[in-house]
């Protein structure tokens, strides 16, 4: 007996809870075009905490990497955040002596912003599981809004259609030099990196911030479902893009 073709086999695979999510956006959104010319360009003095060249990230001697394991989104919220206001990151270098003599300098500040962070963007929902997409959004908005506005993109994965649309967007982003979150899981979404930019070879620098690094992901991989030996998890369940004109 022959096989079906390569395309039924992928529509075939089970699916994750963010399909439901796409499907749902689906019925009750138009369709948005990919916004390759309209997603206005973010320019001026940007100092970003998380650099683009792979590899580990460190500033001030500190690896930049969550704090627990409950806080990959906060962290990913406060590498946007010092991208999109310079005082956010001064902020986090200042350094103060308290009566006993020691020195509270860049390494517990980045630790106690992220706890912050996750405190402010968990307030109904309980913190060990993590942030969700809306507490995600809600903070960036009203924390961060020189990052500019966003919006949640659901991706069925197992759509070949839906990931190839998804990763047309996502690149629109970065070529508008607009970082891109996302947030990826098992058949749940458990964890959050952070896109940069498109590199000359194609693949994307992500910042992943379990191990504090930049790695290079083939974007084939989303199609592939098999995001684990870079992200941590196979599945991409949500994209942030940057909304029209914003």
């Amino acid at each position: 007996m022959s096989r079906p073709p390569a395309a039924a086999r992928y529509r075939d695979r089970v699916r994750t809870v963010s399909a439901i999510g796409r499907a749902a956006q689906r019925l009750v959104s138009r369709p948005v075009p990919v916004p390759v010319a309209a997603v206005k360009v973010l320019s001026g003095e940007r100092r970003p905490l998380i650099g683009e060249a792979l590899g580990e990230q460190r500033h001030a001697g500190t690896r930049l990497d969550q704090v627990d394991g409950t806080t990959c989104g906060s962290a990913v919220l406060l590498a946007l955040a010092t991208w999109a206001d310079p005082a956010e990151l001064e902020k986090l270098e200042l350094r103060e002596t308290d009566a006993s003599g020691i020195v509270r300098g860049f390494a517990a500040r980045y630790d106690a912003r992220q706890r912050e962070i996750h405190a402010a963007t968990n307030r109904l929902w309980p913190r060990a599981l993590g942030t969700t997409p809306w507490g995600f959004l809600r903070w960036l908005h009203t924390h961060a809004p020189g990052a500019g506005r966003y919006r949640i993109r659901f991706v069925d994965d197992a759509s070949a259609t839906d990931v190839d649309t998804a990763i047309r967007e996502v690149e629109a982003a970065l070529a508008a030099r607009r970082p891109v979150p996302l947030l990826v899981g098992s058949l749940v979404p458990r964890h959050y990196c952070l896109a940069l930019r498109i590199a000359d070879d194609g693949t994307w620098r992500v910042y992943e911030p379990t191990s504090g690094t930049v790695r290079a992901l083939d974007p084939g991989l989303v199609r592939a479902r098999a995001l684990a030996p870079v992200l941590g998890f196979a599945h991409l369940h949500v994209v942030f893009l940057p909304l029209r004109g914003r």
